[in-house]
């Protein structure tokens, strides 16, 4: 009798948790979308991306660059925190979003080191990449990371996964990226952009930060692997 009562309080509790995961989820499901943002210095280049099919670029702005031939160096400005009053950083301290812009910074410098020598001066052959902050979420503590457990949110994620979309409840990270030639100034290229880790990927879903990372990571990737012809 005891034990049938135990048992029946913990699935009840079970299910508790899982309609209020459910509900979290369903609460959580309204995607942010990039802005082509207004007081951004390229603003005014950028139209709708007809090639992004992924949802994660859709303002974009290009000339017809031969990038590995023309540049054989890089110049990586210091991450710009945008503070617009379109900005989309939902929750996030100043604190935070100082230690995403240097992180940004760091991981952008690395990946395009590998196929550009870093400078700190411009000059003839040199490509200046300036990079914005522009928006970023959090990861729920604790909810993020059941979202992939729980019957609920992991269906969900698992979905989205498949898809090539966000998780529920984790984080993400928006910025744009300007690409200017370093001697004349010219832009030749930019883009506003929206990075997330892969929807079922649980370890980016521990620590607050830790999904915004991510997408920071695989966002300065997308970059280094399409200025070094080895992506269309």
């Amino acid at each position: 009798m005891e034990e049938s009562f135990m048992s029946k309080m913990t699935s009840r509790s079970g299910l508790i948790m899982s309609l209020a995961l459910a509900s979290a989820v369903l609460g959580g499901c309204a995607v942010s979308r990039p802005a082509p943002y207004k007081e951004l210095a390229s603003s005014g280049r950028l139209s709708p991306n007809l090639n992004d099919r992924s949802g994660r670029a859709p303002y974009s702005f290009s000339k017809p660059v031969d990038w590995t031939s023309r540049y054989h160096s890089v110049l990586i400005d210091p991450v710009v925190i945008y503070r617009g009053a379109d900005q989309q950083f939902e929750k996030i301290s100043d604190a935070d979003k100082r230690e995403l812009a240097t992180y940004m910074r760091d991981q952008f410098s690395a990946r395009l080191s590998e196929n550009y020598k870093q400078v700190e001066q411009p000059g003839p052959g040199v490509l200046r990449v300036s990079l914005t902050l522009t928006g970023a979420k959090t990861t729920k503590a604790v909810i993020g990371a059941l979202a992939h457990f729980d019957l609920a949110g992991g269906s969900y994620n698992a979905v989205q996964a498949a898809r090539g979309r966000e998780a529920a409840l984790t984080g993400w990270v928006m910025y744009a990226v300007e690409l200017h030639d370093a001697a004349s100034g010219e832009l030749l290229g930019a883009e506003i952009v929206k990075q997330y880790p892969n929807a079922m990927n649980i370890k980016a879903s521990v620590g607050a930060l830790s999904a915004a990372k991510a997408g920071v990571r695989k966002g300065a990737d997308d970059l280094n692997q399409r200025l070094s012809g080895r992506r269309s």
